[in-house]
Order: structure tokens, then sequence, then C-alpha cells
């Protein structure tokens, strides 16, 4: 799995003109793409580092401070575009596969206390968002 990893002052994301995910304040965005070799446990660990992971102000996690997270699925994060101008997706698993695994961060980052918005999987979404910093890191586990 690899995830962008974003902390934001609020981040939204909207379906339609409709927001379907949203936080405010102090957080993190998390564009999360799924690989075919990517499973539970994978999920799990990227659950974990994100809750984790102390790039809020002050050198602190989610869990230190109580921040929420805007998790969105992004297939296009294991696009190709080494050979040609047209990006290949072959690494990117599809979507039967990727979706319950998104879930999967998603329901273990709630098991770890978190609050957790998110995207809806396979909707073409806007997301907005302050980067605070900015502040990006990739992460992959």
């Amino acid at each position: 799995m690899r995830a962008v990893v974003q902390r934001v002052d609020g981040a939204r994301v909207t379906v339609d003109g409709v927001t379907v995910g949203e936080i405010t304040g102090e957080g993190l965005c998390a564009l999360i793409g799924v690989t075919h070799q990517d499973t539970e446990a994978t999920a799990a660990r990227l659950a974990a580092k994100l809750w984790s992971l102390r790039i809020l102000d002050g050198e602190k996690s989610c869990s230190d401070v109580g921040a929420p997270l805007l998790v969105i699925s992004q297939f296009t994060l294991y696009g190709d575009a080494r050979k040609g101008r047209r990006p290949t997706w072959n690494a990117a698993a599809p979507g039967e596969v990727a979706e319950p695994l998104v879930d999967a961060v998603c329901d273990r980052l709630r098991e770890l206390g978190a609050r957790v918005e998110t995207g809806r999987f396979g909707a073409k979404m806007r997301v907005s968002l302050t980067n605070d910093g900015p502040f990006t890191v990739l992460l992959e586990v």
C-alpha cells in the first residue's frame, strides 16, 4: 500500500456537490493506493503508521492529540508514466480488491481510537484542503 499524507488544517471531499467527508482543524489527509500484493495485514500496518506518524505540530501524532483523518482511495498512486505519455495502471489493484482494503485501513484506525472521515470509493471526488506547512510525506508499507 502507498499513501500520500498531508498535514492539514481542515479538509473535505465532495461528490456531485455534496460533502461526503470532512475534518476541521489539525489532522491528516491520506490518499491511499492499493496494489496486488496488499492484504489485511498490510492495511493494519498502514493504519498503525498513520495513527502514530509524528508530523503534527510539535512532532505529535494523531494518537497523541486525537486529531482526525480524512482517508481517500487513490488508485492513481500506482500509475506508471515512465514509458510514453500515457500512464498505465497495471500495478493498481482492481476495485473489488482495493475497496475492502481501504475500508480495512479505516476500520483499523477507528479501532485504534481515530475519528475517520472518507471519500466515496470509485466516485469522481473533489478534494479540498488547507495543507499546513506545507507538509506532505509518502508512506509505503
